[in-house]
């Protein structure tokens, strides 16, 4: 009797799949790599030490800026600081012949700055989106004076601005003894002269945020409006301007604190003198000046976070509500 067995024959192995060494297992699908502990040292350390210096360089200060402005303290020991009220803001809002000053000539510096660099800036955008050649060129040199300090633009300008050597009075003819255009040192001339070098800044900083908002502009909007007849100065006004309407939001809120911020250049310049007086520069002084009035120099930094506040908080309201609606 004979008996028939099959064997069969074993499976052949499943190949290892593309990128993985042969023997290795498969990890699941789904599966998370928990992070080690060095991993969550690190993540620590990156994200913790840069938090507690933001909180205490700018949300501390802050705090400690707003319970100071209604206090007397001359900085002299703790035990000095005296509570007075709110008579360090009527002193500031009253009669007072550095505060208003100061507030008109932050007052014309933004409307400077919102007349002159802003419109040459998006003129500049304009062009540079037309991809001419050498844009890359020409966006460098229009963008570079952003990245300077504005420590070194005043250097610079102070000797454009020189009396004796300086670049405008060789040109004008007023470098000859007698004959000098103080343009630093002329209460009828500094602030303007200081608007000029921050308006030589800002053209840069607008011309790159109408930059990137022309980037938004569908290219079809201005061939159609080209095949109807319509002039450039037409679609412009009807297509691209109103497309650039968030980005006019930002560059209005980027030149509010811009005005309210000044300070370094005119420091530079003058150190505030008379005729350049900013709310910023009566902070310096009344906080680490002679005087040192730090309560009344925190009043003032108050009355600058207040009108910041006012500008920045709407317009956060106003983002956060079009994301939702997205």
């Amino acid at each position: 009797m004979t008996t028939n067995t099959t064997t069969k024959s074993p499976e052949p192995a499943a190949a290892p799949l593309p990128g993985t060494a042969p023997g290795r297992k498969r990890i699941a699908r789904g599966h998370r790599r928990l992070l080690t502990r060095r991993d969550r040292l690190t993540l620590a350390v990156m994200a913790g030490v840069p938090t507690l210096l933001h909180v205490a360089l700018v949300w501390v200060t802050a705090l400690a800026s707003v319970l100071l402005a209604f206090t007397s303290w001359d900085g002299i020991g703790f035990d000095s600081i005296r509570w007075v009220g709110l008579d360090n803001f009527r002193q500031l809002f009253g009669d007072n012949p550095q505060f208003w000053p100061a507030v008109q000539h932050n007052v014309v510096w933004f409307v400077v700055l919102i007349l002159v660099p802003t419109p040459f800036g998006l003129f500049l955008a304009l062009q540079l989106d037309k991809r001419i050649r050498f844009s890359r060129v020409y966006q460098t040199a229009f963008f570079l004076p952003v990245v300077i300090s504005m420590a070194c633009i005043g250097f610079v300008w102070q000797l454009v601005y020189n009396p004796d050597t300086g670049l405008i009075n060789s040109i004008v003819g007023a470098n000859e003894p007698g004959h000098y255009i103080d343009w630093i040192g002329d209460p009828r001339l500094n602030l303007w002269a200081v608007l000029v070098a921050a308006s030589w800044r800002h053209t840069g900083y607008m011309m790159i945020l109408y930059l990137a908002g022309l980037k938004s502009v569908d290219p079809s909007l201005g061939e159609a409006c080209a095949l109807d007849g319509a002039s450039e100065w037409q679609t412009f006004r009807h297509v691209v301007f109103p497309t650039l309407r968030p980005t006019n939001t930002i560059v209005l809120v980027v030149t509010v604190i811009e005005a309210l911020r000044a300070f370094d250049l005119v420091f530079v310049f003058n150190k505030g003198a008379q005729g350049t007086e900013l709310l910023s520069i009566l902070v310096t002084d009344n906080i680490i000046g002679e005087s040192s009035r730090i309560g009344y120099g925190s009043a003032i930094a108050v009355v600058l976070l207040v009108i910041s506040l006012a500008v920045i908080v709407p317009y956060l309201i106003a983002t956060f509500r079009k994301e939702r609606r997205a």
